[in-house]
């Protein structure tokens, strides 16, 4: 090769390889190459196709022929007759022909390229690391000819540039997909969300934002496995994606997931999209002999209806879902402005009980549970009190909203526990007559796994047995999830000794049928049928019922929120034995309770039938 030759190849090296080096497109690398080599190779026209792991090839650059060109070939298979490329894609070997109007290798593809007066064509495979053909780089000749030394010598540049600058594209894709995309679903991550969003609010046309948390995601990890978890994201990620194109899918991190909606304008519309999303995820998964059956909850927000900018649009949206999960299980809720007023609220309570617990303002007060036929007292049940900084006392329903924090919960339930021991450690040590005591559990105190032991450590540091304790637990704590482990967990407990009430029954998820499988050994009727009896049918129907079906299974019944002497004789007639309302005694302090002890105790206890109270 001449010296003039060399230079001239030495500044087409540097060119191309500036232009990778810069980030420039593949295409537009392409072109330059086959621009450049065009000018130093008299009588030559390039072409690069790509080829795919399908075996199709597609044009990158091929400057100097007709478009027309390049779009015939677009999507043609390689093959052992496939042309000069596809054939030596084929091969993976060089393929010469310097005659394409006579050359079997050209039958089926002469027709493209004698119009344009091409006579032959020389094309070299480019292969990876692998050895996988991903590329054919081409010259074309208009005469019946091959290469000269110079053009292979060209061809041998050109061939290592783009197999250098095919592999720097290719791990540049790599690398922004990591980078933008959710390794488990291959939905885009939180980061191209975030871009996206950002994308949509500068358009500054209405979108819909959905949230989506994947129900009982947790349960499936530690009952099945993380792998069949995974599976289960997988799968939901791919049903999501089967809702395109108005809706853009993301997974922002573990079972959270977000869809943009373009061209969303109203509440109305989002909720047709968040119905066709909830249909196209529900249906079972199976994973080796296991089946689940996917379910998610969402809630979502509108731009411009809701929010004008990106941060306030995903705060509701998230206050949606949060009371999606809250009331609508499996379901969908938009955003409403008072839901941002009730978890406001919320999280200032939140605060509120913190600051209380630290300041040791939590105290508990106790509401007698008396026999209907002789008012004496046999149980109490703890209710949680809070001390307000002027020095006035709250009851729960001032600080309820706080209580769906699981933290906040679990702590609560750590100060009552504390004070509970205490107190029957003194009524003990005083001789005062009493059975139990009740306190209510929550969700939260469920969720760690260790309340039998919290429960074991805080009564016996107080010598206090456990028979005298009653774990009072609300309808939807049992119910709350499909997975029965509040009621194992609760069947754990009362294998220790410890008693269980099924609180507010009758207003949560459960039936009389579920009575048949709940572990308790009280079942407490709620206030809201007790003050219809005497002059409504329904619910004397209702507190019948529930009186006869506790007898046949051996458990006790306590009737709540009694007011009256009318309510007490409906009551004694239909055989209730306990109750506990404004009646006999308003929730009182530890020290009047004493004196209601020692006036109303029950000096002759009755033996407990079976595992049940009274």
């Amino acid at each position: 090769m001449l010296a003039g030759d060399t230079e001239i190849l030495l500044r087409v090296q540097t060119e191309v390889l500036e232009a990778v080096a810069r980030g420039r497109e593949l295409s537009e690398v392409g072109a330059i190459l086959c621009s450049r080599v065009e000018a130093v190779a008299s009588g030559v026209l390039c072409s690069i196709l790509l080829v795919d792991e399908q075996g199709q090839l597609h044009p990158l650059a091929a400057p100097g022929l007709p478009n027309e060109f390049s779009t015939a070939i677009e999507g043609q298979s390689i093959g052992p007759k496939a042309g000069s490329c596809g054939t030596a894609a084929w091969r993976n070997a060089p393929v010469m022909v310097t005659d394409i109007a006579n050359d079997p290798l050209w039958e089926d593809y002469a027709q493209l390229a004698l119009p344009l007066g091409l006579r032959a064509c020389w094309s070299s495979p480019i292969a990876d690391a692998h050895g996988r053909v991903v590329a054919t780089f081409a010259f074309y000749y208009g005469a019946n000819r091959g290469p000269t030394d110079f053009e292979r010598q060209v061809v041998e540049m050109c061939l290592r540039l783009l197999a250098l600058a095919i592999e720097h594209e290719r791990v540049h894709a790599r690398n922004h997909h990591l980078a933008y995309y959710d390794a488990l679903t291959d939905l885009p991550n939180r980061a191209q969300f975030n871009a996206r969003l950002a994308e949509h609010v500068l358009e500054g046309k209405p979108f819909g934002l959905l949230l989506l948390d994947i129900d009982h995601l947790k349960l499936v990890n530690d009952s099945i496995g993380h792998a069949a978890g995974d599976a289960l994201i997988r799968t939901i990620a791919l049903r999501l994606a089967s809702c395109r194109p108005d809706i853009m899918p993301c997974r922002l991190g573990g079972d959270e997931m977000a869809m943009l909606v373009r061209g969303c304008q109203d509440h109305a519309g989002l909720e047709q999209v968040a119905q066709r999303v909830l249909a196209a995820v529900s249906g079972m998964v199976t994973m080796g002999d296991q089946s689940i059956d996917a379910h998610v909850t969402l809630g979502g927000a509108v731009f411009h209806v809701d929010a004008e900018d990106a941060d306030t649009l995903c705060q509701n949206a998230d206050f949606a879902l949060y009371q999606a999960k809250q009331t609508h299980r499996g379901g969908y809720v938009g955003f409403r402005p008072d839901l941002r007023t009730a978890i406001v609220e919320r999280i200032a309570t939140v605060r509120q009980l913190d600051q209380a617990m630290s300041e040791d303002r939590i105290i508990v007060h106790y509401q007698p549970i008396v026999r209907l036929d002789s008012a004496e007292i046999i149980g109490l049940e703890a209710l949680a009190r809070m001390i307000m900084p002027d020095g006035s006392v709250v009851s729960a329903g001032a600080f309820h909203a706080g209580l769906d924090d699981p933290r906040i919960a679990y702590q609560l339930t750590g100060k009552v526990l504390e004070q509970v021991a205490r107190d029957v450690r003194y009524w003990l040590d005083q001789g005062i007559p009493f059975q139990h005591v009740g306190v209510n559990v929550t969700t939260g105190d469920f969720a760690r796994g260790d309340l039998a032991q919290r429960i074991g450590t805080l009564f016996a540091a107080e010598k206090v047995p456990l028979r005298h304790i009653v774990l009072e637990v609300n309808e939807s704590v049992f119910m709350g999830g499909s997975d029965q482990s509040v009621p194992h967990a609760v069947e754990a407990l009362r294998a220790q000794g410890i008693l269980v009430a099924l609180d507010d029954f009758g207003t949560g998820f459960a039936s009389l049928t579920h009575l048949l499988s709940f572990p308790v050994d009280v079942i407490k009727i709620d206030r809201s049928f007790v003050e219809k009896l005497g002059g409504d049918q329904p619910s004397e129907v209702v507190v019948r019922a529930i009186l006869e079906i506790a007898q046949r299974l051996d458990m006790r019944v306590v009737a709540e929120g009694i007011e009256t002497s009318g309510q007490v004789a409906v009551l004694r007639q239909f055989g209730c034995q306990m109750g506990q309302g404004y009646l006999f005694s308003r929730p009182v302090p530890a020290t009047d309770v004493t004196r209601l002890l020692r006036l109303f105790g029950q000096k002759n206890p009755v033996p407990r039938r079976s595992r049940a109270t009274g």
